[in-house]
């Protein structure tokens, strides 16, 4: 007798066969992809001295290796939410400077900014996956 429900996948089982290795824990990421894994987190400082360097370091790199590897793309594409999701609470702490809070605002946004970029660069520089705990998922 033929067992019909061992023969055939489950949609779960067809998912994960189809992206194997864009998930997570079938990364096996040489050194050189670590690498840019954590280059699109940690230059994102760049931003403190050049306009726009959180977003543009991120961006670039994930346009020229999305297609290359799957870790970079991940980490280039958490990176450049969360810097696009900071700059849009820089914005409003910067509007809300007038009311006094914004200052507050301002300074809590960079400290969290500093903490939890560099805990996904440690993450990244370990080959491992990281989500900012607040990121909007603007690009996909």
């Amino acid at each position: 007798m033929i067992n019909l429900k061992t023969q055939t996948k489950t949609m779960e089982d067809q998912l994960l066969d189809d992206n194997y290795d864009q998930h997570p824990a079938h990364w096996n990421p040489s050194q050189d992809e670590k690498t840019l894994g954590l280059l699109s987190h940690i230059g994102t400082l760049a931003g403190s001295v050049i306009p726009f360097g959180n977003v543009i370091l991120p961006l670039v790199l994930w346009l020229t290796q999305r297609e290359k590897s799957d870790f970079v793309a991940y980490h280039s594409k958490e990176s450049l939410n969360f810097q696009i999701t900071m700059s849009i609470g820089y914005l409003i702490g910067i509007i809300l400077v007038f009311a006094i809070v914004g200052i507050f605002v301002l300074i809590a946004l960079g400290i969290f900014a500093l903490v939890v970029t560099i805990i996904a660069t440690i993450k990244a520089s370990n080959g491992e996956a990281y989500e900012y705990p607040i990121n909007l998922r603007l690009v996909k």
